[in-house]
């Protein structure tokens, strides 16, 4: 199979391990890198062994597909120089700024015939990886990502910089039309929210509550999923998942591919065992596997696992919660 020539654009904390995980992959040839800091591009080309380009047109000239990784603010323009020369693009979160421009580099990555790939790497995470195959129909989820503050990625909201990983995860896997919207968040210290929760409600009914927080004592990344006879608990930080289900009382451990009997609630025809199941997590580096299969995606001609257009969705949601919060006298259906 032959390699795809490859460029980093943006090789800030992020961008770093792209370039040193590009050049571990199989399917990618990593031409080289840049990155307006020519210094800190030189530092990473050095360790990488590749080469550091001047300027961005002198990088996609050599190659035919891309990292983008720089601030949010600049996808925008740097996808579409990166398209004039009919560059593959992979897109870091959020996919751009506004949705205008998600929904223009779409068309355009379209019309050329390009992929568009963006870079939600929460689906790469081990503990989503355990469960990919498992049967979801959540009625109820909640999600808790917290952090302890840190400047870098202050540069948009908490909504765009944490709560939009768990947005991306819960369209993905409840699959039913977002009805409505309920948000509040505050700027704590930075110029934009720094905490915020939301409560998503979907036309199958399904309720979903999230909490992002960049001013935390600790970190957390937790997503809890209730549905039928199953309680589902997903530790992203910890990279493991974990499943309580109820099941007819004639079966044994191993029977149903489940660990633990845990206990036994009801009587008669009611009764059922409560069952612990903890899923077999794969040994993945989350980036270097969405790498790949951006790497596959080209060679192969086929979807990728997170379209430009599940990113605009993302997108999307992240963008109605924020209006809410910056504007909300004009959702309030009280006035």
């Amino acid at each position: 199979m032959r390699k795809i020539n490859y460029g980093i654009i943006g090789v800030g904390h992020l961008g770093n391990f792209h370039a040193q995980l590009a050049k571990k992959i199989d399917q990618i040839n990593l031409v080289g890198v840049y990155d307006i800091d020519l210094k800190k591009a030189q530092e990473v080309a050095d360790t990488c062994q590749t080469k550091v380009f001047s300027s961005l047109e002198e990088l996609l000239t050599q190659v035919e597909a891309v990292s983008i990784v720089v601030p949010t603010i600049h996808h925008y323009q740097t996808a579409l120089k990166a398209l004039e020369y009919n560059c593959h693009l992979f897109i870091e979160k959020p996919i751009t700024s506004t949705i205008d421009q998600a929904r223009e580099l779409i068309s355009l990555s379209q019309k050329k015939k390009r992929k568009l790939q963006v870079g939600h790497i929460e689906r790469f995470n081990p503990a989503i990886l355990a469960i990919k195959d498992y049967p979801l129909q959540p009625m109820f989820i909640e999600s808790h990502r917290l952090s302890q503050f840190n400047p870098r990625g202050t540069d948009v909201s908490v909504i765009l910089d944490l709560m939009i990983h768990d947005i991306d995860i819960i369209l993905h896997i409840v699959k039913s039309p977002l009805t409505s919207i309920d948000a509040c968040g505050v700027a704590v210290v930075s110029d934009s929210e720094d905490i915020a929760n939301v409560r998503l409600k979907f036309a199958n009914g399904c309720v979903a509550n999230l909490t992002s927080s960049r001013i935390s004592v600790k970190a957390m990344r937790k997503m809890r999923i209730f549905q039928k006879n199953h309680y589902i608990s997903i530790d992203f930080l910890k990279k493991k998942s974990e499943i309580f289900k109820l099941e007819d009382c004639d079966l044994k451990p191993g029977e149903a591919g489940f660990s633990m009997l845990v206990d036994t609630i009801g009587v008669g025809e009611k009764k059922k065992n409560i069952i612990y199941q903890q899923p077999k997590v794969p040994e993945v580096n989350s980036l270097q596997a969405e790498l790949e299969e951006f790497a596959r995606t080209i060679l192969l001609d086929k979807e990728p696992p997170v379209t430009g257009e599940q990113g605009l969705q993302a997108l999307e949601v992240a963008t109605t919660i924020l209006h809410q919060i910056q504007h909300p006298k004009k959702f309030n259906a009280f006035n």
